[in-house]
């Protein structure tokens, strides 16, 4: 059953629980209830004309009310929202060290600033690389932000993979946020030209080569991926900022509104 139907069934059912609780409380089964005690409800037997009377009951509540079906799905939205955002600033404030203290990450911007973003990326994704220059340019306007960037190799197979590995190998060089910007900027990173752009980045490919087999990064990678996923993060990009998750693209002046909105309640983890 697809997501949609099985709520809208959740609605009907709700729907009529409350049609069927009506029924007996004004009903055609009110004076047997008078009568004497109600039976337990796995005891409850009703005749087929019984059934009938409370499937009208139901259909003519819901047909008198449909804005029920709306109302109960718009809830159960509400506490479904709320409950995963809990569940997100839970896992977030309990691994706040593999998520904004990992030692393989880059850090861009102010290192004691008093908010932080986390971007999500692959090197082969379209709007990872229309997000590149809005986040290099961020911490130039807001000069308390502190920007990481957590590679999720998710697009393009070995090649991605084999990017994330170059650039977090690249910090050991200092050339990160170059290597970083220049892949980027490529339409697509492949396996032909990874090391060409290392090199026009000022990288020493061969000693950049024998970094990428660090186990410290493969295991990097592994846990970013293993915290996106958490935190409902199954494409590039994602965003964090505070224990707020944003999957997908996120506008500069949408990303600004949050951050001021962090600032004003008070930041959990930063």
């Amino acid at each position: 059953m697809s997501n949609i139907r099985l709520r809208a069934t959740t609605a009907l059912a709700l729907a009529g629980t409350a049609a069927f609780a009506l029924s007996f409380a004004a009903g055609p089964f009110a004076n047997a209830q008078d009568a004497k005690p109600a039976a337990a409800p796995e005891a409850a037997a009703f005749s087929a004309d019984q059934k009938k009377s409370i499937e009208e009951v139901v259909r003519n509540y819901l047909m008198a009310n449909p804005q029920i079906v709306a109302e109960a799905l718009q809830a159960l939205d509400k506490k479904e929202m709320e409950q995963k955002a809990a569940a997100h600033e839970k896992f977030i404030v309990d691994n706040k060290a593999a998520i904004f203290a990992a030692p393989t990450d880059f850090v861009l911007g102010n290192p004691k600033g008093d908010v932080t973003v986390v971007e999500f990326f692959d090197y082969n994704c379209g709007w990872c690389k229309k997000a590149v220059d809005e986040l290099v340019a961020l911490p130039k306007k807001d000069g308390n932000v502190r920007i990481i960037f957590k590679e999720l190799p998710v697009y393009g197979g070995e090649t991605s993979v084999t990017a994330a590995k170059a650039a977090m190998a690249s910090v050991a060089q200092g050339k990160y946020l170059d290597f970083h910007v220049a892949l980027m900027h490529e339409k697509r990173v492949t396996d032909d030209n990874l090391y060409k752009i290392a090199q026009k980045a000022g990288l020493d490919v061969e000693r950049l080569k024998k970094d990428m087999t660090a186990p410290a990064i493969d295991a990097a990678i592994k846990q970013n991926i293993a915290i996106a996923h958490t935190l409902g993060i199954e494409g590039t990009p994602g965003f964090l900022a505070d224990t707020k998750v944003f999957p997908g693209y996120i506008p500069p002046d949408n990303l600004a509104t949050a951050l001021a909105a962090i600032r004003k309640s008070g930041c959990k983890v930063c």
